[in-house]
């Protein structure tokens, strides 16, 4: 009798075409390399969740080990005041992903990948003036959510709402020793003309 071990036995009910292809979609994507916008709706861009609202971990997407890793964690009183991610296949001026700051009603979590529109930019630069270093952030509305729905442009956030996001981001950087300054705010034209740059970047990078 002709026995077949249990190795044997499974390389020869699964073709060798179906294992190579286990092979390659084994584990989970790397999020740094999913397409940048919706392929049902352009106007929808993709966002990866590194760190989520109400979070005073700051998590981000380690690309040599592909994994979510812990950054800093927030002094007590102060947290993330919304979802914050990158638009992936992107290329900004400070060298990573296009960052974005995603209003929704529920936070997400780490690797979660949401649908959002872009409604606007907070224009800022971090470091000494002559060496500073442009450092943006896309305002974006997530598309099923509820609390934001008739939100179109930033502005439509208020004042003070901006105003609170602009001194999130400048207290942010100080924990790190690091001058933030606030340009500019511009709304979704400018949001989109920046998202298409850093997809044209990250395909000649």
């Amino acid at each position: 009798m002709n026995l077949l071990l249990p190795e044997a036995l499974a390389s020869r009910a699964i073709p060798n075409h179906l294992m190579a292809k286990q092979k390659r979609t084994r584990g989970l994507a790397n999020p740094v390399r999913l397409v940048s916008r919706d392929d049902a709706d352009s106007h929808l861009i993709q966002v990866v969740i590194e760190t989520p609202k109400g979070s005073r971990n700051k998590y981000a997407f380690d690309t040599e080990q592909k994994i979510f890793e812990l950054k800093k964690v927030l002094p007590a009183g102060m947290e993330f005041p919304y979802d914050f991610g990158f638009v992936p296949s992107t290329l900004a001026e400070d060298g990573d992903p296009v960052d974005v700051l995603v209003l929704m009603d529920e936070p997400a979590f780490p690797g979660c990948l949401l649908k959002c529109r872009p409604v606007g930019v907070i224009e800022g630069e971090q470091g000494k003036k002559k060496k500073a270093e442009r450092n943006d952030r896309i305002v974006a509305i997530e598309q099923d959510n509820h609390s934001y729905a008739r939100v179109k442009h930033i502005q439509d956030l208020g004042k003070k709402f901006l105003l609170e996001l602009e001194e999130f981001f400048v207290n942010y950087h100080q924990l790190s020793g690091k001058k933030y300054r606030i340009l500019n705010v511009r709304g979704p034209a400018e949001a989109n003309r920046r998202i298409k740059a850093g997809i044209r970047d990250a395909k000649s990078g």
